[in-house]
């Protein structure tokens, strides 16, 4: 059996277990590449070779090896189809890894009949360190535990895809992320770039007032005071701050 893949589909769900009503751990999204394990008749057993992360998904049709040159650089972005550019309601996420084809004026396409607008993309290599701009393309997208897209986006996630796009290294989950860097002291004034970690719970720091972060009980990600939702967490979570890194 081939022990390398990449996906060709937007997104799939990662779960827990081989079964129904399993619970949505992670989401694989495209051009990612991953192994797999193990298989049985609706489920592989794989391992996403980016973060280590392991679980189930279901059989799948779309995937092969290919290696990408490019990337999403926005939220999401459109798939046209054949060469009249036909408008479709598919998009593909920020940070899905492509490769180029063709290009026609102001579309390239990455798979057969398949285009993209060649603004939405640049080179895999490309780096872009405004994790503040990055992190607010996601501003009201919904909360969804396990989610790392436009549909749907969880905390550990919304930090995740920062490091992603820049080709680095980072865990998917926070009991790995907070063991990534050395923490500095907790304290009463923050600045921009500043990571706060409760126990299951992380936010970015954008300036030194407030923080953005997939927020479950609002439902989506958010901008709220940091004073303010330290304070929040720990009279309706019971928690405190675990620690803080910097970006």
């Amino acid at each position: 059996m081939q022990n390398k893949y990449v996906l060709r589909t937007p997104s799939i769900n990662i779960f827990e277990k081989p079964r129904k009503n399993s619970n949505i751990s992670s989401q694989i999204i495209y051009g990612e590449s991953f192994k797999i394990l193990g298989l049985n008749k609706e489920y592989f057993k794989i391992k996403c070779l980016y973060d280590g992360y392991t679980g189930f998904i279901k059989k799948i049709k779309k995937f092969n090896y290919f290696k990408p040159t490019h990337k999403i650089n926005v939220l999401k972005s459109r798939i046209y189809l054949g060469r009249k550019k036909k408008r479709t309601n598919k998009f593909l996420p920020l940070a899905s890894k492509i490769e180029i084809l063709d290009r026609e004026k102001g579309f390239i396409m990455f798979e057969k009949d398949k285009w993209l607008r060649s603004k939405e993309i640049c080179i895999l290599s490309k780096k872009n360190k405004n994790y503040s701009k990055i992190f607010k393309y996601f501003l009201n997208c919904k909360y969804k535990w396990g989610g790392k897209t436009f549909d749907g986006i969880d905390c550990s996630a919304l930090l995740q895809i920062f490091f992603n796009l820049n080709n680095e290294y980072f865990p998917r989950d926070t009991v790995n992320q907070v063991e990534v860097k050395k923490g500095v002291l907790l304290k009463k004034k923050f600045q921009k770039g500043d990571i706060i970690f409760w126990k299951g719970h992380v936010a970015m720091c954008i300036n030194s007032k407030n923080l953005i972060h997939a927020y479950g009980p609002r439902k989506k990600v958010v901008i709220m005071p940091i004073k303010k939702t330290i304070s929040l967490i720990k009279k309706t979570a019971k928690l405190d701050v675990k620690k803080i890194i910097r970006i």
